[in-house]
């Protein structure tokens, strides 16, 4: 069953976040990972929710979304997101 992890990121240091985003794709992708979205326009429909930077990702399955978040491959990059960007990131089960 697929697995979806959905994050809103508020970059704060654009220049160096530059790096996680060249750091961040071949980590995924090493674990079957897939960008759906990518930081791209976001209309509200209802409530209050306005993302800052809506990034939704798409694995296979939860073990390989969660075993990406966890890897060695992704460490580097995750450092670089969490000193240069406020995240909100979930894990969703898709159908």
């Amino acid at each position: 069953m697929a697995a979806y992890v959905v994050v809103d990121i508020e970059v704060l240091e654009p220049v160096e976040y530059e790096e996680y985003k060249k750091l961040a794709a071949p980590s995924m992708a090493a674990y079957g990972g897939r960008y759906v979205v990518r930081g791209g326009a976001t209309e509200v429909l209802e409530g209050e929710w306005i993302p800052n930077r809506l990034v939704v990702l798409e694995f296979p399955t939860v073990d390989q979304a969660k075993a990406w978040w966890a890897s060695p491959e992704y460490s580097v990059a995750k450092a670089i997101r969490q000193r240069t960007a406020r995240t909100s990131m979930v894990l969703a089960v898709g159908m």
